[in-house]
């Protein structure tokens, strides 16, 4: 699908995080074909909590104006959405929850007001991600409430789920580049994004 755009989320904090170069590898694997692919550092984009103002309830939109609103904006066109979060103190880390948490809009729209989030009925249809994590421990259930948390993010802006692919015992700066089986496994699931894209 020529001219297709893809929105990829580096939630952690730590430039070049394990979380990000699989991001960062995803993004190059869906560059090779016809998908316009974009990286934002949430770390860098200045944005405020959800201040549970209740703004939303009335309009459908977030009344605070700042980098949170225009990162949505880019969102609500892209087919394809990939969020790259680390676990951290067993839940999903902070300026993920942060922005995930101004969704709130989006949960108002649907289920207050009744409108689409995505106009578009195609673009609608055809939008799909993946979510991307990893964990410095290997704690059983450590990546639940993440996923539970990434499942939420996605249904409120009508993006399919096709996978969360998560890796526990990764925590040193790059440590992920010497997994072989979760590069393997997000150069797999980038493929299945787009056909277009080089195998």
């Amino acid at each position: 699908m020529p001219g297709e755009l893809c929105v990829g989320l580096a939630c952690s904090p730590r430039r070049d995080g394990n979380t990000t170069l699989l991001l960062e590898s995803a993004a190059e694997i869906l560059r090779s074909g016809s998908v316009e692919t974009e990286i934002y550092r949430l770390a860098d984009i200045d944005f405020s909590p959800c201040m549970a103002c209740e703004g939303c309830s009335a309009t459908g939109r977030c009344v605070i104006d700042d980098g949170a609103m225009h990162l949505y904006d880019r969102i609500l066109k892209a087919e394809i959405v990939i969020m790259a979060a680390p676990v951290f103190s067993m839940g999903i880390c902070a300026h993920a929850k942060m922005f995930i948490d101004r969704a709130q809009q989006f949960w108002a729209s649907k289920y207050l007001l009744n409108r689409q989030v995505v106009e578009d009925g195609h673009l609608r249809r055809s939008r799909r991600g993946i979510f991307i994590s990893c964990a410095g421990t290997r704690i059983d259930g450590v990546f639940e409430g993440t996923v539970r948390v990434a499942r939420y993010f996605f249904k409120m802006l009508d993006i399919r789920l096709a996978g969360a692919y998560c890796y526990p015992g990764v925590d040193g700066r790059g440590d992920i580049l010497s997994h072989k089986a979760a590069l393997d496994e997000i150069r797999d699931a980038s493929i299945k994004l787009s056909p277009d894209v080089k195998k």
